[in-house]
């Protein structure tokens, strides 16, 4: 199958779709921040290369000393997201993204690659059961089920940062921790913002706008965590169905 790929550039991130199933003739929030946020992420090393058609097809990685999130270890590439979305599946595409990214990581002479998982999938992280096909397999943990996986090229093995097996922080309010990285983050926001007002819920947001925040946080994080009595919940960005099971809990 002959494939065409994009990989975003800083010469053609204004102009190429986002590979997101945001559809919008105005501009959209969510998406114009993605792109802020990549056009400084890219000079880092960071890559975002999808199949040329405006659908979810598509993978995200990076240097894992330059990753957002709290993971340590030297010379691997983190893999935030792969996406292959509808009719796409089941054609090989997926298998294509993630063996482009392991030739890089090969070519750049990196010790492996790595990705956050769960012993439970996941709706917003990518499919570790997939993973696991391509030889990654778990090198830590945390006790509430979520795991670092990792192909290592050369035995070394990346691990979470210490302060990710807190899963608790002081703050009884319901807390978010996010980044500009999903389009989709914008308007999850704005939802919970508005039902939190509504209700009379107290609300803690935290936007993660620099790296050193981003490897200190006190839990797992791909772009998002949600905490809330002073316990971590989930990964998953919220709709109101989960976040009103989240909130019965108090």
């Amino acid at each position: 199958m002959n494939l065409d790929f994009v990989t975003l550039t800083l010469d053609n991130l204004e102009t190429e779709h986002l590979s997101c199933i945001i559809r919008s003739k105005k501009p959209h929030p969510g998406v114009e921040a993605k792109r802020r946020w990549l056009a400084e992420r890219i000079p880092e090393g960071h890559i975002f290369r999808k199949l040329n058609v405006k659908e979810a097809v598509f993978i995200e990685y990076a240097p894992l000393e330059t990753a957002w999130v709290p993971i340590l270890g030297e010379n691997y590439l983190y893999l935030y997201c792969l996406w292959v979305s509808g009719s796409y599946k089941g054609q090989g595409i997926g298998q294509a993204l993630l063996e482009s990214c392991l030739a890089d990581a090969e070519r750049q002479g990196k010790s492996g690659v790595c990705m956050l998982g769960s012993r439970k999938q996941k709706a917003w992280l990518s499919d570790q059961a997939f993973a696991k096909k391509f030889n990654f397999r778990v090198v830590d943990q945390t006790e509430n089920g979520y795991d670092l996986l990792a192909l290592s090229f050369d035995n070394t093995l990346p691990r979470f940062a210490q302060n990710v097996k807190q899963m608790r922080i002081e703050n009884q309010e319901l807390t978010l921790f996010y980044d500009d990285q999903c389009p989709f983050i914008n308007q999850y926001i704005e939802t919970i913002r508005k039902e939190c007002a509504a209700d009379a819920i107290p609300l803690s947001l935290n936007p993660i706008d620099s790296l050193e925040k981003a490897k200190s946080l006190p839990c797992v994080f791909n772009n998002w965590a949600c905490f809330y009595k002073g316990h971590f919940e989930t990964v998953n960005l919220l709709n109101l169905d989960a976040l009103k099971r989240i909130l019965r809990k108090g």
